[in-house]
C-alpha cells in the first residue's frame, strides 16, 4: 500500500470515528465522578475556568443536536490534534543541508571525507 492511500485511510478512519461514533460513546460518568458519587463528595465538585467554553462536556455549543454537537466536538479535535502534530513534526524535521553551504573538498581530502 502507498504512503499517501495510508494516510488518506488513516485520516478518513479517525474523522469517521470522532464525528461518527462519538456519538455512541458511554454516557455513564468517568472513573473520577463515579467514585465522587459513590464516596458522597460530588457535591462539593466546582466548575473549572473553561467550563462555559465552546467544547465544554465534549460538545460544541450552540449546535441544538446533541449528535451532531458531539460529531463536532470530535472532528474538531482531530483537527486540533492533526494540526499540533503536524506543526511540532514540522518544527523538529531534519533538515537537508543547502548544496551552496557544503564545503568543498581540499586536494587532500577525499569527497567521501567532507
Amino acid at each position: 500500500m502507498r504512503t499517501r492511500s495510508f494516510v488518506i485511510g488513516a485520516l478518513m478512519a479517525a474523522f469517521v470515528l470522532a464525528g461518527v461514533a462519538s456519538y455512541y460513546a458511554s454516557a455513564h460518568p468517568d472513573g473520577l465522578e463515579y467514585v465522587a458519587a459513590k464516596t458522597g463528595f460530588i457535591d462539593t465538585a466546582e466548575d473549572h475556568a473553561a467550563s462555559d467554553g465552546p467544547m465544554a462536556d465534549y460538545s460544541v455549543k450552540g449546535v441544538d443536536s446533541p449528535r451532531l454537537a458531539g460529531g463536532l466536538a470530535g472532528v474538531i479535535g482531530v483537527l486540533v490534534t492533526l494540526a499540533l502534530a503536524g506543526g511540532i513534526g514540522y518544527a523538529v524535521r531534519r533538515r537537508r543541508p543547502d548544496p551552496e553551504s557544503t564545503p568543498e573538498p581540499t586536494p587532500e581530502q577525499t569527497p567521501e571525507q567532507v
